[in-house]
C-alpha cells in the first residue's frame, strides 16, 4: 500500500515541478480563471459497476460455460492533476477503489444424480479493494469558456490489496476456499467527460488486460480425489464507473 502511494506521488512530482518552473506570473491561479490555467488540481468521487469475464472456470473437472453476472455497486475517491495544452490535456490520478461483483452458475451434477433433477446453484462474490493510478490523455471536442466536452483514454496501474479484499465461494463441494489475486494489474481506460464551470461529470470504462486470479486454495471433502474436485478460475475485471468532481 505504502509502496503504491509512493509510486503515484513520484509520477505526479515531475508534472508539479514543470508547472512550478515554467508557469509565468501572468498565468498563476490568482490571475486567471480555472478554465484558462495551464494546470488544474481536483478531487472526485463516484460509483462503479464491475463485470468479471471468466475466461476459464472449471469446477469439479467440468468447464462452466453459462455464467450469470450480477452487478453490485462499488465506489471510489480520487485526487488528480490536469495539465492543459489548448484542447488537449494529460491527467494523472490516484484513486482508492472498492469494486463489487457476483457471479452465479449451475454446479456440475454428479454421475449418480437422478434424471430430471435440477442442478444446484453456486456463486462467487467479490469485494476488491485497490489503489488505482491511471494516466489519461484527453481531447476537448468542445471548449468554450467554462464549458467543455472531452473524450479520453489511457493506461491504468492497479494495486490490489488482498488482505482488505473479500472473496466468498458459496455452495461449493470444497471447503475453506480462498482466492489470491495478482497484486499488480493493468487495464486500459476509455471515457467521456463534461465540464460545467468547476464541476465535471466523468463516465469511463476500464478494460482488464490480463487474468487477475493468481491461485485458489481449498480443502477437499471427505473421501474425495483431487482430480474430481479441482477448481480453476481465470478472470478479467471490466469496470464501468461514473464520477462527480470539482476543479480546485
Amino acid at each position: 500500500m505504502k509502496r503504491t502511494l509512493l509510486i503515484g506521488l513520484c509520477m505526479l512530482a515531475p508534472f508539479t515541478m514543470v508547472w512550478g518552473q515554467d508557469t509565468p506570473m501572468a498565468d498563476t491561479p490568482k490571475n486567471k480563471p480555472h478554465y484558462e490555467r495551464t494546470v488544474n488540481f481536483g478531487v472526485k468521487g463516484g460509483f462503479t459497476s464491475s463485470l468479471f469475464l471468466a475466461t476459464d472456470l472449471q469446477v469439479n473437472g467440468v468447464t462452466i460455460d453459462e455464467i450469470q453476472n450480477n452487478y453490485k455497486i462499488g465506489y471510489f475517491g480520487s485526487v488528480f492533476m490536469r495539465i492543459n495544452f489548448e484542447r488537449h490535456f494529460l491527467q494523472p490520478e490516484i484513486s482508492y477503489t472498492i469494486n463489487r461483483c457476483n457471479i452465479t452458475f449451475n454446479k456440475p451434477q454428479e454421475n449418480d444424480a437422478q434424471i430430471g433433477a435440477l442442478p444446484a446453484e453456486a456463486s462467487i462474490t467479490s469485494s476488491i479493494h485497490s489503489v488505482d493510478i491511471p494516466v489519461i490523455y484527453g481531447y476537448n471536442f468542445i471548449k468554450q469558456g467554462p464549458y467543455s466536452l472531452a473524450v479520453f483514454g489511457g493506461p491504468k496501474i492497479r494495486y490490489i490489496m488482498n488482505k482488505q479484499s473479500d472473496i466468498d465461494f458459496e455452495n461449493f463441494d470444497q471447503r475453506d476456499i480462498k482466492e489470491t489475486l495478482h497484486p499488480l494489474n493493468f487495464s486500459f481506460t476509455l471515457g467521456v467527460a463534461v465540464n460545467i464551470s468547476r464541476i465535471f461529470f466523468d463516465f469511463r470504462y476500464d478494460l482488464g488486460l490480463h487474468n487477475m486470479s493468481k491461485r485458489i486454495s481449498y480443502e477437499l471433502p471427505p473421501d474425495a480425489t483431487g482430480e474430481d474436485y479441482e477448481i480453476h478460475f481465470s478472470r478479467r475485471d471490466n469496470v464501468l464507473s461514473f464520477s462527480l468532481g470539482v476543479l480546485l
